[in-house]
């Protein structure tokens, strides 16, 4: 591996660099198992996000309100956990939230207009 240091870590002897092949929405897209998703909006007066988790019968079961996307995420997950709920069982599910909820938070500071992917 040719020069590939990110600080003052070494490299592993069994380190490997993986390249990653391009996401396809439509062919690569798998539903959460349980049948949970979310839907997210930005209340652009109050300077809010706003997150409703549906179950798999599209009926809103909690929404929950913040500012930023990191206070939203880090709550959900935390009241998932607290309440033994499984809403996000799978990873991508879960990093497709703090993506949503990213490009949500741009919105509120002007950057952009958010549309859900």
């Amino acid at each position: 591996m040719t020069n590939y240091v990110w600080h003052k870590q070494s490299l592993s002897p069994d380190f490997e660099l993986v390249s990653c092949p391009p996401y396809d929405p439509l062919k690569d897209f798998h539903r959460d198992p349980t049948g949970a998703y979310v839907l997210i909006r930005c209340d652009i007066e109050n300077s809010l996000i706003e997150v409703a988790v549906c179950d798999k019968k599209h009926t809103i079961i909690k929404a929950f309100r913040g500012q930023k996307a990191q206070d939203l995420y880090y709550t959900i997950f935390e009241y998932e956990k607290k309440h033994k709920l499984t809403w996000f069982s799978r990873k991508d599910h879960a990093a497709y939230l703090g993506k949503e909820l990213k490009k949500a938070e741009f919105t509120l500071s002007g950057k952009e207009n958010y549309v859900q992917e």
